[in-house]
């Protein structure tokens, strides 16, 4: 009799926190104003050199190759959490992890956060875009120059980036504007490719991708155990933000770290 209790009791809260979320997503529907709609950059068909060499390079950054992209499109910005409100106003998608803590007054212009690769994929389909594969996020952030930063080779600073914050997390605190930085953009234009919110991109990682990738327009392998994510967070530290950086998390992962943006063919 007990057991069942229990079962009912935790039946009862399952459902109860469900109709909280739902309630919670159409509720910051109704404060939304329509938000701003993200510019995009294009991105020139070309050469670039990916990857790097040396002793600093970890497994799975080696060797440099040359890969030969297509033209295509990318966000200037971070996807932000006024636009993720209205996909979440005009979808069924389960709102984020911690959504309970945005106030869109105040953190609509702040990326979102809390998001996993489905999430980011659903949203950039939503839009008619698709998530920027591994080599057309670090062409992006990279140029055709080598550079280690978005914005050269100049060591990070707080006028370049957000990062090195520590891991307690806060929209107001961590997380800075998607338009903020003006001094750290790529050399494309792009906003916060290093720092602020790590960026899901469309690649399975596998570790020794490099060694054999396809020279032109390279998707990732055809499965895996992980995504690939770029860029670096406000939590990381400044090595983290490397143009040439590459981490790995399951697709299902959802953290105060992680956000993204969309890029188009």
């Amino acid at each position: 009799m007990a057991f069942l209790s229990i079962l009912l009791f935790l039946a009862t809260t399952v459902s109860f926190s469900e109709a909280q979320l739902d309630r919670l997503r159409r509720s910051k529907a109704l404060e939304l104003q329509p938000p701003a709609e993200t510019s995009m950059v294009e991105i020139p068909e070309g050469p670039f050199t990916m990857g790097v060499d040396g002793m600093q390079a970890l497994e799975d950054e080696r060797p440099t190759h040359q890969v030969l992209l297509s033209r295509f499109f990318i966000d200037v910005h971070e996807v932000t959490t006024a636009q993720y409100a209205a996909f979440l106003a005009e979808t069924n998608r389960p709102a984020p992890w911690q959504w309970n803590m945005v106030e869109l007054s105040q953190h609509g212009d702040r990326p979102v956060i809390d998001v996993d690769w489905s999430d980011a994929d659903a949203y950039c389909r939503w839009k008619g875009k698709r998530l920027p594969t591994e080599a057309e996020w670090e062409k992006s952030a990279r140029g055709t120059d080598g550079r280690l930063y978005p914005w050269g080779n100049q060591v990070p600073n707080k006028d370049l980036a957000n990062y090195a914050l520590g891991a307690r997390f806060s929209y107001s605190q961590v997380l800075m504007p998607v338009q903020s930085y003006e001094q750290g953009k790529s050399p494309y234009g792009l906003y916060q490719l290093a720092g602020n919110a790590g960026e899901w991109v469309a690649d399975w990682y596998g570790v020794n991708y490099y060694e054999n990738s396809p020279e032109h327009n390279p998707q990732g392998p055809e499965s895996g155990q992980f995504k690939v994510l770029r860029g670096g967070s406000w939590s990381d530290a400044p090595k983290y933000l490397l143009t040439y950086g590459r981490f790995k998390l399951s697709p299902e992962t959802r953290n105060s770290y992680t956000g993204f943006r969309c890029s188009k063919s």
